[in-house]
């Protein structure tokens, strides 16, 4: 593919209100055990984990998310943002898809195209006019994009985060399609309309190899049910992850009243896998009488709490 020699860079603002609420958001970063670590530098783009400042954890020990397992499932694996108080982290969604394309493109378009599920997500993406994607060897992903999906004004964290959320959307969808050996670090190169040298929402240098960056997964996600669906009868089963293997989980439901109220209906704890083959998952099954129910689940481990961004929460119905 040609290259150039200047660096260019993204145009646009972003659209609404968001770019008020995206200033100046930075990240607390969580202790994500048993994973691969990632050994690249910041200046690439990447975000370092040990710098003190607000919102962050100084010294805070981590490594890089684990890849997706494969799965049978037509869904794709996509990465959101997504804010708890004044901390930003990386959340996942599987989504149906067209099958038109393979696997890794259907979900970073899903990702820049789609809204998210959750209400409590978001992306800076625009939906690109050009998308290609492809595999070499056993561990690099290629991603060439049209520089019309960078149309959003965003500060340098929320660039980096917004960078770390094709990376991790890309690999996931390989990983969980069987594309890629997961158990190797799996790198990502981003071309915009096919050169190495673009600065990605003015403050991401691209083209050089990626990896998963530590610390920007969420401490703790609900995966099922997926944000206001509705189960056909009152047997509820929630899965999520945490990334503290073998930490304790708090739980929370509650039901949704006539005049808006929400009450607390069950509470309880529940003890996330420290086998590393299923490292942080949790599961829970309830039975549930008819009705509209939210979900929050919370890192009973962590000494900051929910308000350190370690709580998720689901809306879904029973009828």
């Amino acid at each position: 593919m040609p290259e150039t020699a200047a660096p260019r860079r993204a145009r646009g603002a972003f659209p609404g209100a968001r770019s008020a609420v995206l200033a100046g958001l930075l990240v607390v970063v969580p202790v994500l055990a048993g994973c691969i670590a990632d050994p690249g530098p910041t200046p690439t783009g990447t975000l370092s984990s040990s710098p003190a400042g607000p919102g962050n954890t100084s010294g805070a020990p981590s490594t890089s998310a684990p890849l997706e397992t494969t799965q049978s499932s037509n869904k794709a694996p996509v990465y959101w943002i997504g804010r708890s108080d004044s901390n930003v982290f990386l959340y996942r969604e599987f989504r149906d898809v067209p099958e038109q394309e393979n696997p890794v493109t259907r979900a970073l378009r899903a990702m820049m195209s789609d809204k998210p599920l959750d209400p409590d997500f978001f992306t800076p993406w625009q939906n690109p006019s050009q998308l290609a994607t492809s595999i070499s060897g056993k561990d690099v992903i290629t991603v060439d994009v049209s520089e019309d999906a960078f149309n959003s004004n965003l500060d340098a964290d929320m660039a980096a985060r917004a960078v770390q959320q094709l990376v991790y959307t890309a690999t996931a969808a390989a990983a969980s399609s069987g594309l890629i050996d997961s158990g190797q670090q799996i790198r990502v190169r981003i071309l915009v309309d096919g050169h190495t040298d673009y600065v990605a929402f003015n403050h991401v240098q691209l083209g050089s190899l990626m990896a998963r960056t530590s610390g920007l997964v969420a401490p703790v996600w609900i995966i099922d049910p997926q944000e206001d669906v509705e189960v056909a009868d009152g047997s509820v089963k929630i899965t999520g992850r945490s990334t503290v293997a073998g930490g304790k989980l708090r739980w929370q439901i509650l039901r949704s009243e006539d005049n808006g109220n929400k009450t607390p209906f069950l509470t309880g704890e529940t003890t996330a896998a420290a086998d590393p083959a299923q490292a942080g998952v949790f599961t829970l099954a309830l039975t549930l009488p008819a009705g509209d129910f939210e979900l929050r689940v919370a890192q009973a481990s962590s000494p900051e709490g929910p308000e350190g961004g370690s709580e998720d929460t689901r809306s879904f119905r029973v009828r």
